[in-house]
């Protein structure tokens, strides 16, 4: 789907913008070209007849005609254009960053959202066949499991002085790896040098760790003697290599890079193997892709929520740098209005979700990729792993470690110190992080003080776990168990009074349905 008229307007036909204007021209899209420079918009006159040009952004947001901005300007005047335009009406693609601080971005992010508009970010490296191929690669569980991620992003220039090379190179690479390793990092260390401007890094090199284990480096330099683009994935069953500079083959798979003895590791190594992928310009699919979400109202790949998270990312590697790579958390949820409540002693990890009225309570951790749903209790010293999902008002009692593969449905109660488990025979010196298997909790179960559910269980809906039991099978909606191993030894009504098969519960009137045979 595309459009079907000239709509879109360009302000910034620079180094990089007069390839925007040149990717939309070509598409048949482009109206108006913005710039300050009289020579630049007279040379895009006569490179591209029957445009207009102008210096005064307000002709563009005037001009009714024009539904969609392209924002390739000094990152500095990122935010104050974009918002006018969202203000106008537009639709917006502003190249990367979004822009320089995150209150700023967060208020875009908002206004577009208030205003129904379409907000991208230039992340150019999603729009890449090849990305695209590895994405589908890592889907199919190809290099099963991902142990780490490297990018090198190197050149000779361009050399800037109102930017780092930080900010300059790294947001696509930042953009990219944590939708391979599915999230923000828990923690980020940056170090580098300035050499030839006071302040002014020209070399970075970035580490990205995971609470999953999984680490990620970026190494960034314009005092580079050639140009190099390069992606590293290792996973345990294979690796991917990216080579953008590469005329042929710029992806190649590595099967099987590690075998083992017994417990011991051997490398294996091997000639790489040719990945097939559709070819194509990643900018004229970039700028595609914005012209399809105009016209179709969808959400783009690099919305600008993921533009933000970049920025996030961006602010912790900068506060690193500055502490001569001193570990840094990614970010905080600092916001008055985020609907939900956390003691100052909690610590609530960037791309997690938690729902509103929701409360956090002393020294409890929800990590970056948690579900929490509305009106939750989160008791203290609780910790909610990566992936879990709690349904909503789901209470959850003082020192209880959700582990990853956990999902609660709503109105479940998880007593104090009650103990999950994610595998099934843990070792310390064997890591079994692939084979966490799934534990479900049903709509209003209920687990007592210090139970224990082993892993790959189902709690059944209103079924309810006495105090100390450990859970070793399924436990049938209703069925009350206790023991070790746990054993049925009745059934509960839905509210939590002890009853008879097939007869009312005394207590609030309610005949559960139960089923004796299962």
């Amino acid at each position: 789907m595309g459009m079907d008229m000239s709509t879109i307007a360009v302000i910034g036909a620079g180094y990089w913008g007069k390839n925007l204007v040149r990717n939309f021209y070509q598409m048949g899209a482009l109206k108006t070209v913005c710039d300050a420079s009289l020579q630049t918009r007279q040379s895009m006159q006569e490179q591209y007849p029957g445009i207009q040009t102008t210096d005064n952004p307000e002709d563009v947001w005037s001009d009714p005609e024009i539904a969609g901005v392209v924002i390739a300007t000094p990152a500095g005047a990122h935010y104050g254009l974009a918002k006018e335009a969202l203000v106008s009406g537009k639709d917006v693609f502003v190249e990367k960053p979004l822009c320089l601080s995150l209150k700023q971005g967060r208020e875009l992010c908002d206004l577009a959202k208030q205003r129904g508009r379409v907000l991208m970010v230039g992340h150019l490296l999603h729009y890449h066949p090849a990305v695209a191929a590895i994405k589908g690669l890592l889907a199919e569980g190809k290099l099963g499991k991902v142990h780490y991620i490297y990018s090198h992003r190197l050149n000779l220039g361009k050399f800037r002085s109102e930017e780092n090379v930080l900010w300059s190179f790294a947001p696509h690479d930042i953009s990219v790896v944590t939708a391979l390793l599915g999230g923000i990092p828990e923690t980020v260390s940056c170090t580098g040098q300035a050499t030839l401007l006071d302040n002014i890094h020209d070399t970075t090199q970035t580490i990205f760790r995971y609470a999953s284990g999984k680490v990620a480096h970026i190494f960034t330099s314009w005092l580079h003697p050639f140009k190099e683009q390069r992606l590293v994935i290792a996973g345990d069953r294979g690796m991917l290599l990216f080579d953008d500079q590469k005329k042929e083959n710029k992806l190649l798979y590595y099967p099987e890079p590690v075998r083992w003895n017994g417990l011991l590791p051997q490398p294996n190594p091997q000639d790489g193997q040719p990945v097939a992928y559709e070819t194509g310009e990643p900018l004229k699919r970039e700028c595609q892709h914005f012209l399809d979400c105009v016209a179709s109202r969808a959400n783009p790949v690099t919305d600008g929520d993921e533009g933000l998270r970049v920025l996030q990312m961006l602010h912790a590697c900068q506060a690193s740098l500055e502490r001569n790579g001193e570990w840094q958390p990614v970010g905080e949820i600092a916001e008055d209005d985020k609907g939900y409540f956390a003691h100052a002693t909690a610590v609530v990890d960037q791309g997690c979700r938690i729902g509103a009225g929701t409360k956090i309570w002393h020294f409890s951790h929800v990590m970056t990729g948690a579900t929490v749903g509305e009106k939750c209790n989160i008791g203290q010293n609780v910790v909610i792993s990566p992936d879990v999902v709690l349904g909503n008002n789901v209470k959850i009692q003082n020192n209880v470690s959700v582990y990853t593969g956990v999902i609660c449905e709503d109105d479940v109660f998880l007593g104090p110190s009650m103990v999950f488990t994610n595998v099934k025979n843990p070792r310390s010196h064997v890591s079994r992080r692939d084979q966490y298997l799934t534990t479900r909790l049903r709509r209003g179960c209920s687990i007592g003080a210090n139970a224990t559910v082993v892993c790959g269980v189902e709690i059944g809906e209103y079924a309810f776990v006495g105090a100390g039991a450990v859970v070793t099978k399924h436990v049938p909606p209703h069925a009350l168990v206790v023991g070790n191993p746990a054993r049925q030894i009745g059934w509960v009504c839905r509210c939590g009074e002890r009853v008879d098969a097939g007869r009312a519960c005394a207590t609030c009137g309610e005949t559960p349905v139960i089923d004796v045979q299962g």
